[in-house]
């Protein structure tokens, strides 16, 4: 018998699988931005021509009303480093965090300024060069290990506070 048969058929069920995962982290076609593959948005890059003091810093974990385990995890490690790892810039108002119900009308104005496709962790910065933002999608490879995710996205946002946008 052909070998070929036997090595399509688990790349054929990977793929369905990855298929039906990504279907429960999105949210409907009509509430998608019309370029879902841009990240970053280029009128409001993180990489303006020399650094400024931030003002605020804003971290958004985007999400469904239906979430998979993943969607909740990268949401409970954001809001356990924020509210722990930057209590006094919360206080302040500084730092923000919010959990952000993307298929709910109060949050529309928040989800056209981010614009996410699906579940996702954003971060803005506002600074004297205006409004910046980004997508972190690295979050999604630390969900398996609470303290590297936590060290991770610590670092990530003491840089974005020291105008670091790199």
């Amino acid at each position: 018998m052909n070998n070929r048969g036997f090595c399509i058929l688990p790349v054929l069920l990977l793929l369905i699988a990855l298929s039906v995962l990504a279907a429960g982290c999105t949210i409907p076609a009509e509430t998608a931005t019309p370029d879902d593959s841009i990240i970053e948005n280029p009128e409001t890059s993180l990489h303006p021509p020399f650094q400024t003091s931030v003002e605020k810093v804003e971290i958004y974990h985007f999400h469904a009303t239906r979430q998979c385990s993943s969607c909740i995890t990268v949401g409970a490690y954001a809001a356990e480093t924020v509210n722990t790892s930057f209590a006094p810039e919360v206080a302040s108002g500084k730092v923000v965090f919010g959990h952000v119900n993307m298929e709910l009308p109060e949050n529309r104005a928040l989800v056209e300024r981010y614009g996410p496709t699906g579940a996702s962790l954003w971060i803005g910065i506002y600074d004297g060069n205006g409004f910046h933002k980004e997508e972190n999608v690295n979050v999604w490879y630390k969900i398996g290990n609470r303290d590297d995710y936590v060290t991770y996205l610590e670092g990530v946002i003491e840089k974005r506070l020291a105008g670091d946008f790199s």
